[in-house]
């Protein structure tokens, strides 16, 4: 892995400034203040949000509280997709901070997951690290490591240790030298303008030739519709961590420094601003 170390600790420490806010429906004894919290990019919203429930659920009687979820303009936010991801698709363009607004009734069955508990968050993390390794090294790397080292993984993101999560992600980072990268990319792709919740194929780092593939060569396969026309002008934002790279970076190195802890490139194809 070509070490970049500062690319990986900026991507670790991002933050979003929110403002949570109880929704105005909700039942109260008395006036519920709203809470400010710096989210981390990379982690879950479930993972992250204990203060913001106990703050909420000091000003409501116990009998009102049942499951706690999110929405952002009316849209409900998965608790499986890392915050980042939710951000960029839903939010860039929007004036800080973002303004969450808090939910502990009328669970939307039909758009959100349950997270019963923080079990939950992990399965579905190490589900994921589990399905990259397969597409990066047919799972050999994530089969050799103990629980030990599949726990610590899962510490470092839940208790945002920098270092402690990439002793061992680092690991999941390599690649044998003769063949230039991993066997397969693990990338999704995610468009508020379609109901399918994300693109996700296989596609190799390295062409047939030898040469590195970059985002562009990604997104012409297969998302056409994200690139402007040649004598077009641009219709879309390519966003990966609250920033769009250069069309013309290498995926391999993008895999290596920009992927989520989950190893997956989460890549939001979002309209232009228009201001």
């Amino acid at each position: 892995m070509t070490d970049d170390k500062d690319v990986l600790r900026d991507v670790w420490f991002g933050r979003i400034p929110t403002c949570f806010t109880l929704y105005q429906d909700e039942i109260t004894e008395r006036e519920a203040e709203p809470y400010y919290l710096l989210l981390p990019r990379v982690s879950y919203l479930t993972l992250v949000t204990d203060k913001v429930k106990k703050h909420f659920q000091k000003v409501m009687r116990q009998e009102d509280i049942s499951e706690i979820w999110f929405e952002y303009e009316g849209t409900p936010l998965k608790w499986h997709y890392p915050i980042g991801l939710l951000f960029d698709l839903l939010a860039s363009s929007s004036a800080l901070p973002w303004n969450i607004i808090v939910h502990f009734k009328s669970f939307p069955e039909k758009d959100l997951l349950h997270c019963p508990s923080k079990d939950a968050i992990e399965a579905h993390f190490m589900s994921c690290v589990k399905e990259a390794d397969a597409l990066k090294h047919k799972s050999q790397v994530i089969n050799e490591m103990q629980k030990k080292d599949h726990k610590q993984l899962w510490m470092g993101l839940q208790n945002d240790r920098f270092d402690q999560f990439w002793a061992i992600n680092r690991k999941l980072m390599e690649y044998p030298a003769e063949e230039n990268g991993f066997r397969y990319i693990p990338f999704r792709i995610y468009q508020t303008t379609t109901e399918r919740p994300f693109i996700q194929k296989l596609f190799r780092p390295v062409a047939a030739d030898g040469q590195l593939h970059t985002l562009g060569d990604l997104l012409k396969e297969v998302c056409p519709s994200a690139l402007a026309p040649e004598d077009g002008e641009k219709k879309n934002q390519v966003m990966i961590h609250g920033i769009e790279p250069m069309l013309e970076t290498p995926l391999q190195w993008l895999s290596e420094h920009l992927s989520y802890p989950d190893n997956f490139l989460h890549i939001s194809i979002i309209p232009q601003p228009t201001d």
